[in-house]
This record gives C-alpha cells, sequence and structure tokens, in this order.
C-alpha cells in the first residue's frame, strides 16, 4: 500500500492580542461603510498597520479577507433590500455598493445560490409587506449621492 503524503494547509498564524481592537475597528468600518468605494488601503489605515500586514491579520481572525467580508456584507444587504424594499435588482446593486450589475449578480448567485430577482419573487410570494423606494430614498435610508465601487 502507498501512502501518499498530502501537504498541509497554511497554518493561519496568531494575531498579536494588541491588534484586535484595531482589526474590529476596520471591520466595524466596512459595516458602517460598506455602500462606499472601500479599499484595502483605506481599511489599513483604518487600522494603522500596512495593508498586506492588515490582509493577513484581517484573514487569520475572521477567517476571510477584508474584500470578501465587505462583498458578503453587501450581499447581506441586499438580501434585507430584496426581501422588504420595492426596488428593482439595479437600485438594490447600486444601493449596497455594487457598480457592475453582472457583477452583483454573479456574487449574489455564488454567495446566496439563487439570482437575485428569484430570491426578490421568492419572498414577494410569501406576500409580505415592502416599503415603497421612493420614500427609501425621500428620507435618506438610500442615499443615491454615494459613489458605488
Amino acid at each position: 500500500m502507498r501512502v501518499t503524503a498530502i501537504a498541509p494547509k497554511t497554518v493561519p498564524q496568531a494575531v498579536a492580542v494588541e491588534l484586535l481592537p484595531q482589526l474590529r475597528r476596520a471591520r466595524d468600518h466596512i459595516d458602517r461603510h460598506y455602500r462606499s468605494s472601500l479599499d484595502l488601503n483605506e481599511l489599513a489605515a483604518v487600522a494603522g498597520v500596512s495593508k498586506f500586514h492588515f490582509a493577513r491579520c484581517f484573514t487569520a481572525t475572521y477567517g476571510e479577507t477584508p474584500i470578501r467580508y465587505l462583498t458578503r456584507r453587501r450581499i447581506e444587504r441586499a438580501q434585507d433590500l430584496l426581501r422588504s424594499a420595492n426596488l428593482t435588482v439595479t437600485e438594490v446593486c447600486m444601493a449596497v455598493g455594487f457598480s457592475s450589475l453582472g457583477s452583483f449578480s454573479s456574487r449574489f448567485a455564488q454567495l446566496v445560490g439563487e439570482t437575485p430577482t428569484g430570491y426578490r419573487d421568492r419572498w414577494a410570494a410569501r406576500g409580505g409587506p415592502h416599503v415603497p423606494g421612493c420614500y427609501l430614498f425621500m428620507n435618506g435610508v438610500l442615499d443615491p449621492r454615494i459613489s458605488a465601487i
């Protein structure tokens, strides 16, 4: 019997305890500003470390890269809007920070398992109340002036 050695996955390195509040601050920044254009340089500046060190430590701490976390948060927010607001998929796409409907739709399908339209239609069939999109825009819940990525 022949035994084949399997290369071990890279073991995440331990993150210094002193860095955890800074990483949390950057993650909170993503949560608050997910609609705006965020990049690794800005997030690393919020954490107060270099972008490469930030990316390694964020991934080791939270199990995903900062940009994947940002994308996942945007998709989660899009799910909320598709369930509860009377908005088109394009309006939702732009409201959560994507600038490309194609990128939004493909990432949504990868993460959720169905297209944004299919997701919205499935929830609409349940007959729940929807907040009119015009109300969201008029009351500043969705600010169309925020730049997308």
